[in-house]
């Protein structure tokens, strides 16, 4: 969906810069970087192995202490701090940071040997593959393409082998840069990029996208292996939408002069132009839309919700009646915290980016209220794709389904085209850079 173009001279050059400073080994972090490790101690890090990290994140605080104690012996035993450097025997549990990230911009080098086979996981989830390039005993499985893969992705699925062979010989000191938005995964190895922008898949469940954030892991498995120089830097909201939507080319065009209502039709007096942005006025609605329609398109816009904020994006529209009937759907709009702000209990075919009362999304992956958030939602004729700040939340068919919300069916759910548009429920839901890219 989201391409790998954007600002990527930028990127690599801020690469560059970065891993000359690595190579040198300087101790203090690179600007707007924290260091994982103190070169003292392994304060700041716990003991885990290759577990769904949902279920641990899940515990309760006290419970979670106490797996977090009994994990440290291990640690301890196979764990040592050697000056700068994190070394690890080869064996026991992956050193796993007690903070979670959830946008963020890592670095570390590291240096192994013979026949090793580790990696990094990212949000608790395997992984960033590390292994012997030479070891002709793993080259069916991809041994011999390098380091740097999301090893763990499905067969053929972009990112699993990298881009290019990149690593150093055995005993040199190699060094990643990693990059993860959402489950949007880009990887550097000595600064050639080997993994571009690739859904990063949940190795637990790959029906579910990955946890919205997780602990940085270092694997062990089987040889020594020895880290130094980790920074990370977390990446606000703001950066992380400009880095995720990138430039709109390559066929998107803007459907919204970010002035007036130029293009649109419907109930426009119910809403207003601020700060370039379309926002439903307090205690009005209905349903706006572009003059153009649209059969197969991807659109893709930010939001940003106030408290308990309802509304939501017409798909294939026909211009008048119920938009979540009569149009194709009404793709939600809406708080993911919407029951505690408002004490109604809704459906789960309600919650943030579902088809209303068709298709469920995956709830979790919006940023706090009162931030920008970037989506981009696919239709190509009844399969509709949403990718909310950088995660698939919903990856469905509505010629499938046969069972609606409340048993209601919706008459519109088959069209083919239609117009797009914003379907307001009387709050300050706000939307800017509305842009469109018709498919064939």
């Amino acid at each position: 969906m989201i391409h790998f173009r954007y600002g990527q001279a930028w990127v690599l050059g801020a690469s560059a810069a970065l891993f000359i400073v690595h190579l040198a080994g300087a101790a203090q972090p690179p600007a707007g970087f924290q260091p994982l490790f103190n070169e003292r101690d392994l304060t700041g890090w716990w003991g885990a192995t290759t577990e769904d990290p949902r279920k641990y994140l899940a515990l309760p605080a006290e419970e979670f202490q106490k797996k977090r104690s009994a994990s440290l012996a291990d640690i301890q035993k196979h764990w040592s701090v050697q000056g700068d450097e994190l070394v690890n025997d080869g064996n026991g549990l992956y050193l796993t940071t007690d903070k979670n990230y959830r946008d963020f911009e890592l670095h570390l080098e590291y240096k192994t040997v013979p026949k090793a086979d580790s990696g990094i996981y990212l949000k608790g989830c395997p992984q960033v593959q590390i292994w012997d390039f030479t070891d002709q005993a793993k080259f069916s499985i991809g041994g011999n393409k390098g380091s740097g893969g999301l090893w763990n992705n499905s067969p053929g699925a972009p990112g699993k082998d990298p881009l290019v062979l990149a690593d150093k010989p055995l005993g040199e000191w190699n060094h990643f840069r990693v990059l993860q938005l959402g489950s949007r995964t880009t990887v550097w190895l000595n600064n050639q990029l080997v993994v571009a922008n690739a859904n990063m898949e949940n190795y637990f469940d790959r029906k579910q996208p990955l946890p919205p954030a997780g602990p940085i892991q270092l694997q062990t498995h089987g040889g020594e292996i020895r880290w130094r120089n980790l920074f990370l830097r977390e990446i606000a909201s703001d950066d992380a939408n400009r880095t995720l939507r990138g430039v709109d080319s390559d066929g998107f065009l803007s459907v919204f002069n970010g002035r007036d209502f130029t293009g649109w039709a419907g109930p426009v007096d119910n809403y207003e132009v601020r700060d370039g942005s379309i926002v439903c006025k307090r205690g009005k609605g209905g349903t706006i839309y572009t003059q153009e329609e649209y059969t197969n398109f991807v659109v893709r816009f930010e939001f940003k919700l106030p408290k308990g904020g309802n509304n939501g994006l017409a798909l294939r529209y026909p211009g008048k009646g119920d938009t979540a009937y009569a149009g194709m759907c009404e793709l939600q709009v809406l708080d993911d915290d919407y029951e505690q702000a408002t004490g109604q209990k809704i459906d789960a075919r309600q919650v943030h980016g579902s088809a209303y009362g068709m298709i469920a999304a995956k709830r979790g992956y919006q940023r706090p209220i009162g931030a920008w958030n970037f989506q981009e939602v696919t239709v190509q004729g009844s399969k509709l794709k949403v990718e909310l700040n950088g995660t698939v939340i919903l990856d469905g068919d509505l010629a499938k389904v046969t069972e609606f919300m409340a048993n209601s069916p919706h008459p519109g759910k088959d069209r083919a085209s239609g117009y797009f548009g914003f379907a307001g429920h009387n709050d300050e839901v706000m939307f800017r850079n509305v842009a469109i890219k018709r498919l064939p």
